[in-house]
């Protein structure tokens, strides 16, 4: 059974003439009875008696109409619908985050919605292996997070900006003037460090030596309490140094340690489908302030 079908037969239920019904249809008279045929073979039931002068609805044709009139107008509206999705103008967009990217965030979340107001944004942030497993299950549509150590099974990452693993410490601070700060330098400080699972502690982690005694003073998995602690105090953090965009009273100084990169990404699952909203939010995103200066910074 062809939507199509359903909506020949719907005309001529309407004009009861098969020659006004094929020509409203723009088609052949011969095209319209043939289909309306095919129908009534499926159906098993003849919905239509035909005359050389009249055409008529059978008990079935007259049962069946208004459930094939309400098919018909679903249909519209599903294409309705495709079209307002394909034009922005509804839907839902999932987006997952690392705790770093939310003031990176900021800027293109409040151009987005003013941009589409109809289109409703969910914004989950969580460590990076559960943002990349609600990904795979699908609860988010794409990720924004620096990029793993080791490629994610399904997963492919497209470098947004390069930043740098950097001690970010009160503008008040001792170091405040440095250009770089060595480990060693570090160890001379209290430190009050991201905890263990996020994406900028794993990166601290993964550089640190038996020989780096630093005086972890206490951890955190709040990234807005950790700076407001380093504001209001001489300790020192070790994060990205996109997390302190446009923050104010905090400083990011680059460590100096070898290959001290981290690139911020999009991730997405390989030969999976993009919304439309979700390829006009990376757009935003990738066009952003807050971007350019991370791109900017990194020539």
């Amino acid at each position: 059974m062809e939507l199509r079908q359903l909506r020949y037969f719907a005309k001529v239920a309407e004009t009861l003439n098969f020659s006004e019904a094929a020509k409203c249809l723009c088609i052949t008279q011969s095209t319209l009875s043939q289909q309306v045929k095919q129908l009534e073979c499926e159906l098993g039931t003849q919905l239509l008696t035909r005359s050389s002068h009249k055409v008529s609805l059978t008990e079935a044709g007259t049962i069946i109409l208004p459930h094939v009139k309400q098919v018909i107008r679903e249909a519209g509206l599903c294409a309705e619908h495709i079209s307002e999705l394909t034009e922005l103008k509804c839907g839902t967009l999932n987006i997952g985050a690392t705790y770093t990217f939310s003031p990176i965030l900021t800027e293109t979340l409040l151009s987005f919605m003013r941009m589409y107001p109809k289109i409703k944004l969910n914004i989950l942030y969580k460590p990076m292996n559960e943002l990349m497993d609600l990904l795979r299950e699908q609860v988010v549509d794409f990720v924004l997070a620096f990029r793993p150590t080791h490629p994610v099974d399904g997963v492919e990452s497209h470098i947004l900006f390069q930043n740098k693993l950097s001690a970010i410490i009160g503008t008040h601070h001792p170091l405040a003037d440095r250009q770089k700060i060595t480990l060693h330098e570090l160890t001379h400080y209290d430190l009050a460090l991201p905890s263990k699972g996020l994406q900028a502690r794993n990166a601290f982690d993964h550089i640190l030596t038996a020989n780096d005694q630093l005086r972890v003073r206490i951890e955190l998995n709040e990234v807005n309490i950790l700076l407001k602690l380093i504001r209001q105090s001489m300790l020192v953090t070790v994060l990205a140094e996109a997390t302190i965009h446009n923050e104010s009273g905090v400083k990011a100084i680059p460590l100096d340690i070898p290959d001290n990169e981290m690139a911020g990404c999009i991730h997405t699952l390989k030969d999976s489908y993009r919304k439309r909203s979700m390829q006009e939010f990376i757009r935003m995103l990738s066009e952003s302030i807050a971007v350019k200066e991370r791109q900017n910074a990194w020539i």
